[in-house]
């Protein structure tokens, strides 16, 4: 049994507590039921890592997902039970169908508000279309969404951990109550992977479709832009902003131009608490507390945010992210200075960020590992030349009687003063110029004419 395993079951007995406390707690009845059906789901995974010798760790991820994720889902769909977000997805894709914008022309209440971009009423369409079928329900194209970027990315040999990251509380309770900003997260990762794979157009499409969802998702525009530059240069990092400030463009500014007036009030002025109606976005976090101090605090509220801002996207200069991970840990961290500071958030809005920072732990350190560029095939290797001897001459003179009589030639010594080019030396030369090397040889300076010898004709007898 190795230690890790008890890593695993340290784990699942943590998030057992982190579930088990929403059934006491929680005031909401979806929060309550996943609890407890996430609690006993936990429970179980956790002796299940450390009693099974042979794929004791698949198996607790297999428990702790039926427990956390398939049960609670199955029951809170089949009852027709969430969060209010599901409810106002699925309002916004009937009304796009029906009147081509997916905002009521005049809210009278909270519930009647939708502070989500044109995008997001694409995942309420399904069940305009299904009617009451199970099928329509949002949580479960939400849910799609983000399962379909994260196996895109991870690599196969990790799986596993991305598998149990999806079975945890920060996605499971999302996933199975909600599901809105599951979409968003998985979509900005599929951005950066791409982005680090040195692809602009793959990753500029992918930040387009989850800045048409939410417009917390436009910060990973500046972080992606950045990791492009790192990795492929400023071309390539300009033409995926480019791809992506144009698909964006071209799913929200039809409906923008057609209702200008609600989509400003519903996804601007209220999430940022100066609509109309108040946001129930109220956690007790510091832009929230300094936006109860009237309108010095709200300022300085967005003051301290547009301060952060600025201070992420001086680093993304200075010090610009080269890998996916590296960048997932930029965004995640203005996003959760966003959300500290917005004037209205909730804590259930950091866990975009968290997730970010989990999902990098699942991807290879080296950008492109997950999407190797093709080898090149390699050349057929010469064959090898075999070695020749130190010394191909003889070292020793041959014996007189083995030399066949009647050559002209003596048989080679190994005296220097006797070689083939000692002798030539010691001749006298018959040439009329100097004997030297081509190498040594001006051609600057003309040879002399060659005499021609006299010579004898030849006999006719001969």
């Amino acid at each position: 049994m190795t230690e890790r395993a008890w890593w695993w079951c340290g784990g699942w007995l943590v998030a057992a507590g982190w579930a088990g406390a929403f059934p006491v707690l929680s005031g909401l009845g979806p929060h309550r039921s996943w609890g407890l059906w996430a609690a006993g789901g936990y429970l179980l995974a956790a002796p299940a890592a450390v009693l099974m010798r042979r794929r004791g760790r698949e198996l607790s991820v297999a428990v702790a997902a039926v427990g956390a994720v398939l049960v609670p889902l199955l029951l809170l769909v089949l009852d027709g039970r969430g969060q209010s977000e599901v409810g106002v997805i699925e309002r916004s894709g009937s009304l796009l169908l029906h009147t081509g914008t997916p905002y009521l022309a005049d809210p009278r209440s909270v519930a009647e508000y939708t502070p989500y971009l044109p995008g997001m009423a694409l995942l309420g369409l399904p069940r305009a279309l299904l009617g009451g079928s199970p099928l329509g329900d949002a949580r479960l194209w939400c849910a799609a969404v983000f399962l379909v970027c994260v196996l895109r990315t991870v690599p196969a040999g990790r799986r596993l951990g991305a598998a149990a990251l999806t079975a945890s509380p920060v996605v499971a309770l999302p996933l199975c109550v909600s599901g809105v900003d599951l979409p968003l997260t998985g979509l900005c990762w599929l951005a950066l992977v791409r982005a680090a794979q040195r692809r602009p157009v793959a990753a500029g499409l992918a930040l387009a479709a989850a800045c048409s969802l939410k417009w917390t998702a436009w910060p990973a525009l500046a972080v992606v832009t950045a990791l492009l530059a790192a990795a492929a240069g400023r071309r390539t990092a300009l033409r995926g902003a480019a791809v992506a400030v144009g698909a964006a463009a071209v799913a929200v500014l039809p409906v923008a131009l057609r209702a200008p007036g609600p989509l400003v009030e519903q996804v601007l002025a209220f999430p940022t608490g100066r609509g109309r109606l108040p946001s129930p976005a109220a956690s007790p976090l510091p832009g929230r507390l300094l936006a109860d101090l009237g309108p010095p605090g709200w300022y300085a509220a967005v003051g301290l945010l547009l301060l952060a801002g600025l201070a992420v996207g001086a680093s993304l200069l200075t010090r610009p992210p080269r890998t996916a991970a590296a960048a997932a840990h930029r965004l995640a961290l203005g996003l959760a200075a966003a959300f500290l500071l917005a004037p209205a958030g909730r804590f259930g809005y950091l866990a975009l960020p968290l997730v970010l920072v989990l999902l990098s732990f699942s991807f290879p350190a080296d950008p492109l590992a997950a999407n190797p560029l093709p080898a090149r095939p390699a050349l057929p290797s010469r064959p090898a030349r075999p070695a020749l001897p130190a010394n191909p001459i003889p070292t020793s003179p041959l014996p007189a009687d083995s030399v066949p009589k009647g050559l002209p030639w003596a048989p080679p010594s190994s005296s220097p003063t006797t070689s083939r080019r000692a002798r030539a030396a010691s001749k006298p030369s018959s040439r009329p110029w100097p004997t030297e090397s081509p190498a040594t040889t001006s051609w600057s300076t003309p040879r002399p004419n060659r005499a021609r010898s006299a010579t004898t004709p030849l006999s006719p007898t001969r």
